[in-house]
């Protein structure tokens, strides 16, 4: 895995933090893009790995190819027991996540410190 080195299609940013990883979704993620992400989203998704990060601040256009990634990430994460914190200030994204029913199931946060501090919250 690449850390804070943009893939060659410049759509995936990955870097580590002490506790968690974190994958930053650049541009339009869209069939082409999720084909790029998905094998490096399932390597982020398996042991050890047990906290993953979403960030799709920098992300302007989420198709339907990129909300699947976003369920596999959740589940893969669910089946080894982590989790995935999703950051998404985006309004149209947003509500497509609420039209979809997938708000509950993919808790967005506005801010990455906001998911952090929501994720603590729930431990506590």
């Amino acid at each position: 895995m690449i850390h804070g080195v943009p893939l060659p299609g410049g759509q995936l940013r990955v870097h580590r933090a002490p506790d968690h990883l974190v994958m930053e979704f650049h541009g339009e993620i869209d069939i082409a893009a999720a084909l790029e992400i998905l094998p490096i989203l399932d390597a982020a998704t398996t042991p050890p790995e047990t906290l993953l990060v979403i960030d799709l601040t920098p992300t302007t256009f989420l198709d339907c190819s990129g909300l699947a990634l976003l369920c596999r990430a959740r589940t893969r994460l669910e089946e080894r027991d982590g989790d995935l914190l999703l950051v998404c200030p985006h309004p149209l994204i947003l509500r497509t996540l609420r039209v979809l029913h997938l708000t509950a199931r993919l808790r967005p946060a506005p801010t990455l410190e906001e998911a952090l501090r929501g994720r603590l919250r729930a431990a506590g």
